[in-house]
C-alpha cells in the first residue's frame, strides 16, 4: 500500500470514529446548546429581583452624588441619555451634591419575562415607587451578553390601574412580539416614525390624549407669540439601545416601548430676546444665548398597540417620559 493510500485510510477511520462519537452524544443527549438559537427566558425571576436591585441601589447613589458614573453601567439607551444629562445639570449647579435627594424605593415589584432566543435578551419590571404619587414604575432591563450586567434601557410611569395585563404560558413566562410584526395596527419599528409623524401632521393613528392631542395642541399654542416664533423637529430613534421591545398583551395586542427625539428652537424677533432659561437649560447650553435656543430632548414612550383587525385600531399612549439632553444658543 502506498504511503498516500495509508494516510488516506487513517483519515477515513479518524471521520467514522468522530461520526460515531457525535452519533453517540446525540443520542445520550449529551449535545452541546447554542444559546443563541435555544428559546429560553430572558432571566430567572430571581435573577430580575436581583437587577431591579443593584439598578435602584446605583440610581440612588448617582442622584445623591449628582455622579453619573456612579449609575452608568446600569443604563442605556433612552433613559441613560436622559439620567446622565439630569446628573449633569445637577452637578452643575450643586457640586456638592443634591441637596433635596431623597432615595427611591421601588417596592410591590412583578415582572414579565419573555421567552425568547438570542441576544439581546430582556423584561420588564412593573413596581410601586416612593416618587411619581402612585403611578408604577415600569423599568426596560436589557443586555447583550452573559457577561455584560442588566441596564435599564426605558423607564415609563403609568398610572395605577392602568398597567398592561401581559399574556403568559403555563409557566408564567411573557411573549416577546417581534419589531416587524404585522398582526398589530402598528409594527413596534414604525412606531417611532408613526407617533413623529403624527406630532407634525396629526391623524388617526394615535387616540386623544396628554401626549398626542393634547402635546399638539400645546405646541401649536406656543409656535408663535409676540417677539418668539418656535419651531419643532422630531426624529424616531430605533437602533441598538434604543430599538423597541414589545410584549403581547392578554387581548392580543401589545405593549411596545420604544423611544424619539425632539427638537424645540426658540427665535427672538430683532430688537427681543429669548425667553431667559432655568439653570439646568443653562447648565446643559453650548454657545452664547443671543437670538435663538435649540433645546434637544430624548423621550422614551409605553403604547398598547392593538391587534391587527381587532376593534378599536388607534394606538394609546399609557406614559411618557422625556428629558433635556443638550441645548445649543446663538
Amino acid at each position: 500500500m502506498s504511503p498516500r493510500s495509508r494516510v488516506r485510510g487513517r483519515r477515513r477511520r479518524a471521520l467514522i470514529a468522530a461520526s460515531v462519537t457525535a452519533l453517540s452524544l446525540t443520542a445520550s443527549g449529551c449535545v452541546v446548546v447554542h444559546g443563541e438559537r435555544e428559546v429560553l427566558p430572558a432571566a430567572t425571576r430571581a435573577e430580575a429581583a436581583q437587577a431591579l436591585r443593584q439598578f435602584t441601589s446605583a440610581y440612588n447613589k448617582a442622584d445623591e452624588a449628582y455622579d453619573s458614573s456612579l449609575d452608568a453601567d446600569h443604563v442605556t439607551g433612552a433613559l441613560a441619555d436622559i439620567d446622565k444629562a439630569r446628573l449633569t445639570a445637577g452637578r452643575a449647579n450643586n457640586p456638592g451634591g443634591n441637596p433635596s435627594h431623597t432615595p427611591l424605593e421601588l417596592t410591590d415589584a412583578e415582572f414579565a419575562i419573555p421567552k425568547k432566543a438570542g441576544w439581546p435578551r430582556w423584561f420588564v419590571a412593573d413596581a410601586e415607587g416612593n416618587k411619581g404619587g402612585s403611578a408604577r414604575w415600569l423599568l426596560v432591563f436589557t443586555r447583550d451578553s452573559l457577561d455584560e450586567p442588566w441596564q435599564v434601557s426605558f423607564l415609563t410611569l403609568v398610572a395605577a390601574g392602568k398597567v398592561p395585563e401581559f399574556r403568559t404560558d403555563a409557566d408564567g413566562w411573557a411573549e416577546p412580539v417581534a419589531a416587524g410584526s404585522d398582526g398589530l395596527a402598528v409594527a413596534p419599528d414604525e412606531l417611532g416614525k408613526e407617533y413623529t409623524a403624527y406630532l407634525k401632521d396629526g391623524g388617526d393613528t394615535f387616540e386623544p390624549g396628554t401626549h398626542t392631542t393634547e402635546w399638539r395642541d400645546k405646541r401649536e399654542k406656543n409656535a408663535t407669540r409676540p417677539g418668539l416664533a418656535t419651531q419643532y423637529i422630531d426624529e424616531p430613534l430605533a437602533n441598538g439601545d434604543y430599538a423597541p421591545v414589545a410584549l403581547r398583551t392578554a387581548d392580543g395586542g401589545a405593549a411596545v416601548f420604544f423611544a424619539t427625539r425632539h427638537f424645540e428652537r426658540q427665535t427672538a424677533a430683532p430688537g427681543t430676546s429669548v425667553p431667559a432659561p432655568n439653570d439646568s437649560v443653562l447648565a446643559l447650553t453650548k454657545g452664547e444665548i443671543k437670538q435663538s435656543l435649540t433645546m434637544e430632548f430624548v423621550s422614551n414612550q409605553l403604547v398598547l398597540d392593538p391587534a391587527r383587525g381587532s376593534g378599536e385600531q388607534r394606538v394609546r399612549v399609557l406614559g411618557r417620559i422625556q428629558g433635556l439632553t443638550a441645548a445649543q444658543g446663538e
